[in-house]
């Protein structure tokens, strides 16, 4: 299994390039990269149709351009050619055990999808066979560019908070989208020194 670090967003929100902010001294994408490196055999960073710049593993551009997430999901299946974990790279605290544990509890559905604590899916921190691939190409050659339409395509299995057990955080599905959001993060991490 494959870690794949979405990082081809266009950060509209944020106003800049929201994953060359830092935290501790590292931006977001590299603390992704690190982060899931440590603990997956292989990362690959979808990007998009943009360039990564500085990061040390196999970059992947998007087939189907200007498609969202669903598009660098299809293009990460159709690269790695075997079942990925996709993790937005602007989620700071997703945990890398948290991710192959999900990967786990995926029985035979071709997606293990998260959701927090309220019942909301989380399809940026979530388990992809392969068998998705076919779908989401379908999908998208239609004009679908939703996470959300794949999955009346794919059999999927949901997991949430109770299936983490301690593994589960609050801040596990955190993302930083604007200016506040990135504010806030850096007051809280910085009370937690």
């Amino acid at each position: 299994m494959t870690a794949v670090i979405l990082a081809g967003g266009k950060s509209r929100r944020m106003g800049r390039d929201k994953l060359s902010l830092e935290l501790d001294g590292e931006t977001l994408l590299a603390r992704a990269v690190r982060r899931f490196g440590e603990a997956f055999d292989r990362v690959v960073v979808s990007v998009g149709e943009k360039d990564a710049g500085g990061v040390a593993v196999p970059c992947v551009k998007d087939v189907f351009v200007g498609c969202g997430p669903m598009a660098g999901l299809h293009a990460a299946l159709k690269h790695c050619g075997d079942d990925v974990f996709l993790a937005a790279a602007d989620m700071p605290f997703a945990e890398p055990e948290a991710a192959k544990l999900i990967a786990g509890l995926c029985g035979d559905a071709d997606a293990c999808i998260m959701t927090d604590e309220n019942g909301r899916i989380e399809p940026l921190f979530s388990f992809y066979r392969l068998a998705a691939l076919l779908p989401a190409e379908k999908a998208l050659r239609e004009g679908r560019r939703s996470m959300r339409e794949l999955f009346a395509d794919i059999r999927i299995r949901t997991v949430g908070p109770d299936d983490l057990g301690e593994l589960w955080t609050d801040r596990l599905l955190i993302n930083v989208n604007d200016p506040a959001d990135y504010e806030r993060l850096c007051l809280e991490l910085e009370r937690d020194k």
